[in-house]
């Protein structure tokens, strides 16, 4: 008898894409939920008896239910990452939306297995260089879409675990690594950095981050899984770095610039602005926005990934091969223009 499916929404993007092809690689049957018309080149050659695709809408439940015919475990990693969004009250509610149609289709259908991906973003940010765990009270007010739209579908999450629903969160901090395909604001910070002159310095600002691989992160998934507490919250977090830090670290890997000394919030309020104006006229996302800088900029999104390392193993690699594998991928796959990519050094070019 065949094994059951499992079935993975939002899998053409960052995370799921990279969950999916894990799956698959371990023997697993999968079934991949996308949106009509999604890139889907993240899922290209996957073995045809072991994937197939389900097509449609996860903010619909009749079809989320449709796609868990069969199906025995469900990853909800469907989520948009984009900052300063046209509709941005648009997407808080979509992923409250989302969240109870995907869950109240599992519900109907039995599915006992549940593991939704959240954000250590629901936990805010601090104004010390202290890392935060799972029980860190949310702390910002009128943030950025993106983040919003995570504590709005952490909230209703919380609702239905309240409710008796068998689900595991996990939180993942700032992802990076290869197959950012579309690519996510992480990704697109790298290609901005890799396209700068070298003789410029980049702009940062006091702080931190918590830089997260995502290979590790799928792993903490699977383990969520496999052995993770029901109603629980699993951080699956890296290395507590800060943006200087970061910077310096992309500096050594590559050979381009050099960060700045630390800006004071004013500069880089100006900067964002200016930021968020260039993508207006242009059409493309902003890496930056002025919410961001006000509720990160000087401040700390470290964490401690203490529970899921005890209870599900988890592991992650240092900030720096995070950072290398993502620029190599970036630079192989065409993101960086030719003129750009020659200026890194040769153990990062294309082979």
């Amino acid at each position: 008898m065949k094994n059951p499916w499992i079935l993975v929404t939002g899998a053409s993007g960052f995370i799921g894409g990279a969950l999916v092809k894990r799956l698959v690689e371990r023997g697993e049957r999968v079934r991949a939920f996308v949106r009509a018309g999604a890139n889907l080149r993240g899922l290209e050659a996957l073995p045809g008896d072991r994937f197939e695709l389900a097509v449609g809408d996860v903010t619909v439940e009749h079809t989320v239910y449709r796609a868990l015919v069969g199906c025995n475990q469900l990853f909800h990693v469907a989520g948009a990452f984009e900052y300063g969004p046209k509709r941005g009250a648009a997407m808080v509610k979509d992923a409250g939306l989302a969240v109870r149609a995907v869950l109240g289709a599992a519900r109907r259908r039995g599915v006992e297995n549940i593991v939704v991906t959240s954000s250590a973003a629901t936990l805010g940010s601090t104004e010390a260089a202290e890392p935060m765990d799972e029980s860190h009270a949310y702390n910002l007010t009128d943030p950025e879409p993106y983040v919003a739209a995570k504590v709005e579908a952490a909230r209703v999450v919380d609702e239905l675990v309240a409710d008796g629903m068998p689900i595991v969160s996990v939180l993942p901090s700032a992802v990076f690594g290869p197959g950012d395909v579309k690519p996510t604001p992480n990704g697109a910070s790298l290609v901005h950095y890799l396209s700068m002159s070298p003789s410029l310095s980049v702009p940062t600002t006091q702080g931190g981050i918590s830089v997260v691989d995502v290979d590790d992160v799928v792993s903490g998934h699977i383990r969520a899984m496999e052995v993770g507490s029901v109603g629980s919250k699993y951080i699956l977090g890296g290395e507590n770095i800060t943006y200087t830090q970061f910077f310096e670290l992309l500096a050594d890997i590559t050979g381009l610039a050099e960060p700045s000394n630390p800006w004071g919030p004013g500069a880089a309020w100006m900067l964002a602005a200016a930021v968020e104006f260039g993508a207006k006229w242009s059409g493309k996302q902003p890496i930056l926005t002025r919410k961001l800088v006000r509720d990160y900029a000087h401040r700390y999104v470290w964490v401690t990934s203490e529970r899921a390392e005890q209870e599900l193993d988890y592991e992650h690699r240092p900030a720096r091969e995070t950072l290398a594998r993502s620029v190599r991928w970036l630079l192989e796959n065409g993101y960086v223009p030719d003129v750009a990519a020659e200026r890194v050094r040769l153990e990062l070019r294309p082979v």
